[in-house]
């Protein structure tokens, strides 16, 4: 099957309107009821897909001033096709000047026997904000995962911001490792970008990779961005931890400007080794036990 789904947002000085939103293939798209001047489009599955050597793609667009936030209604199950032959699952997603683009689909399911190539590919104005999520679960209960390949390419302003590919499930090797997963069959990225960040100088860890998961928060060198990765036992794991790294990255932008109300936040919660110090909270995240230390 080959599909191309296309959302497309403009900005007609008041709110974001959607000119373009042309469903397909299992893509079934609908505009979601809002308050404010953004858009929201929620894209529903109206098949069993991506299967083997089905060729699918989203064409996301915000132009410039546009605000537009796109979610799935439910997980998205990557299975065995009629062939052994990759799936490819292309999201394009562009946001104009002063723009505001949010991908934040449900968790991406890798079934056994699958074979699924999912690319992001990003372009990003010099003024536009972006945040992308992405989760993965990597096998249904008890049963191993299939193969999955994700990339992330990133251009901002016209430059390389992000180029990154992971790699998971047979034949890849050492992918469940302690280098890698550490037996963890869940993940995700958060990716952050907006000019008005404070961006954190050092890596920030949260959680704990024994037991609950782990993930890292830290700042890209090639523009105002941060990008967090975890792992945990499960999605809602991952989840959790994504939620305080996209918290702590709010609490940086507000490092730049006074926060709601006119007070300025105070310093922050994390010790130099980026771990939560005791008694310390990010601001919209409850609080959780010290971590303590992270093996390696």
């Amino acid at each position: 099957m080959r599909a191309t789904a296309l959302i497309r947002a403009a900005c007609n000085g008041r709110v974001t309107t959607l000119p373009q939103l042309r469903s397909d293939g299992p893509f079934h798209l609908r505009r979601m009821r809002t308050d404010g001047p953004s858009a929201t489009v929620g894209i529903i599955g109206a098949m069993s897909a991506p299967l083997g050597g089905d060729r699918l793609t989203l064409d996301i667009t915000a132009e410039d001033r546009a605000e537009l936030e796109v979610t799935t209604a439910a997980a998205t199950l990557a299975l065995r096709g009629p062939t052994t032959e990759a799936a490819t699952y292309d999201v394009r997603l562009t946001a104009g000047e002063h723009a505001s683009l949010r991908w934040r689909p449900q968790p991406l399911i890798s079934a056994a026997g699958s074979n699924l190539h999912q690319t992001y590919t990003v372009e990003l104005a010099a003024t536009s904000r972006l945040v992308l999520r992405d989760e993965q679960l990597l096998g249904r209960a008890d049963e191993e995962p299939g193969h999955l390949v994700t990339r992330i390419v990133v251009r901002f302003a016209g430059r390389p911001l992000l180029d990154q590919q992971t790699a998971y499930g047979a034949p890849e090797p050492g992918w469940d490792g302690p280098a890698v997963l550490d037996g963890h069959r869940a993940t995700g990225q958060l990716l952050v970008v907006d000019p008005r960040l404070d961006a954190l100088r050092e890596p920030v860890l949260l959680g704990n990779g024994a037991t609950d998961g782990c993930a890292v928060l830290a700042p890209l060198a090639g523009g105002p961005a941060l990008l967090a990765t975890a792992v945990a036992p499960t999605t809602s794991a991952v989840r959790e931890l994504l939620d305080e790294a996209h918290a702590l990255a709010l609490a940086g932008w507000h490092g730049r400007a006074a926060a709601p109300g006119g007070r300025r936040p105070t310093a922050s919660p994390y010790n130099n080794l980026g771990v939560l110090a005791p008694g310390g909270a990010v601001p919209g995240v409850a609080p959780r036990a010290h971590p303590g230390t992270v093996r390696r």
